[in-house]
Order: structure tokens, then C-alpha cells, then sequence
């Protein structure tokens, strides 16, 4: 039997029933399913079983020697069924000349470059990716650079749970529970000069509330 050339990325669900074989692409992982191929001898070995547990006896003894005789072509059967198998599915994949891997056609094959897509990526899909990235990196500068502060008072004191009564204040001048009020009036916070609960700073004239 000749030697059996084929990607390293299969799984063997054989039973003694049958055979049959999943491929996979040494890339994407995605892969094909071989055709079930019953086994020959997997049902002499079932018609014995059945034999046996009805008369037992000499035909339960012939029973294990069917297992025994069929062990033996049930190997060969494999070989051959996995043989079968790969030429079911083999055009559906290439061997990369560069790296070696076997891949899917559909997807991780570049045949304009007759490579991988490891080894010659296809350049649209490149393109496409890196523009979606530059998108991606101007959107979030665009939105760094945009002032999301100007409607907030950043120089006046903020006080974010009411000291009265220890509700979220939610940034408001008067506490949404108790109403106490909770913009500190003591001090101006641009020039640090006393304020005496004025609207405006004496000294500088900013805002206070």
C-alpha cells in the first residue's frame, strides 16, 4: 500500500461500524467531512455477537474469532477507506510550497500568489483591514479633540454626595433630596480671595454659582 501524503489535521471517527474522517485546515481550522464508508467486517463481527448470545456455546467461541479475524481487516479496511477519504476531500485544500501547510481553498489559499495566506496575504483583504484600523484610531482622535468639558463648571468646587444627608448630589447646585446647597461659597477657587456668598468673586469676578 502506498504511503498516505495528507495534512496532519484530521480526526478519525471510525467505529467498528464504518469509517469515516474530518480535515481541517491548518490555518482557519474549518475543514471537510469524508463520506461514511460502512465496514464489511464490523458486520460479520455483529451478525456472530448475535449468534453467540442466542446459542452460546461453539458460536460464542466462533464469535471471538470473528473479532480477531476481523481486527485484522478491519485495519485494512481503514487504510483503505482513509485512503478513499482523502482523495474525496484533497481538492478542496493546497499545500503551501513555502511553509508547508496544507489550507483551504475558499479561504486561507492566495491563488494569485500560489501561497498561503500566512506566507502572500490577499491584498484586498489587507487593505480593508487596515482601513477599518485607521478609521478606528481617527475616530477616537477626533474624539479626544473635541471639548466635552465646556458646558462644566471645572473651576468651581464639585461635591458629589451631599454632606446633609448623603445623597448622590448628580452635580447639581442643591441637593436633589434635602436641598441643602452645595457649591462651596467660602473662598473664590480661581483667586483663593473671600467671597461672603456673593455671586461673583470681589476680587476677580468669577462666577461663583
Amino acid at each position: 500500500m502506498p504511503l498516505i501524503k495528507f495534512v496532519r489535521n484530521y480526526r478519525d471517527l471510525s467505529t467498528d461500524r464504518g469509517f469515516q474522517f474530518e480535515f481541517f485546515c491548518d490555518i482557519c481550522e474549518n475543514g471537510y467531512q469524508s463520506t461514511f464508508q460502512p465496514s464489511k467486517s464490523g458486520s460479520i463481527s455483529d451478525a456472530l455477537e448475535v449468534a453467540g448470545g442466542i446459542f452460546g456455546g461453539l458460536i460464542s467461541r466462533a464469535s471471538r474469532v470473528g473479532e480477531k479475524v476481523h481486527s485484522a481487516r478491519w485495519e485494512k479496511e481503514h487504510d483503505e477507506a482513509f485512503i478513499s477519504a482523502i482523495e474525496e476531500v484533497k481538492n478542496h485544500f493546497k499545500q503551501c510550497p513555502r511553509c508547508g501547510k496544507w489550507v483551504c481553498l475558499e479561504v486561507c489559499w492566495n491563488q494569485e500568489r500560489g501561497l498561503c495566506v500566512d506566507c502572500a496575504p490577499k491584498l484586498a483583504g489587507e487593505i480593508a483591514h487596515a482601513q477599518s484600523e485607521a478609521t478606528i484610531q481617527q475616530i477616537s482622535q477626533k474624539v479626544k479633540e473635541k471639548d466635552w468639558t465646556q458646558d462644566l463648571n471645572l473651576e468651581a468646587p464639585a461635591v458629589a454626595v451631599c454632606p446633609n444627608c448623603g445623597a448622590d448630589t448628580k452635580g447639581a447646585k442643591f441637593c436633589p433630596e434635602c436641598g441643602t446647597p452645595l457649591r462651596v461659597t467660602g473662598k473664590c477657587p480661581r483667586c483663593g480671595a473671600e467671597t461672603g456668598g456673593a455671586k461673583f468673586c470681589p476680587e476677580c469676578g468669577f462666577k461663583l454659582t
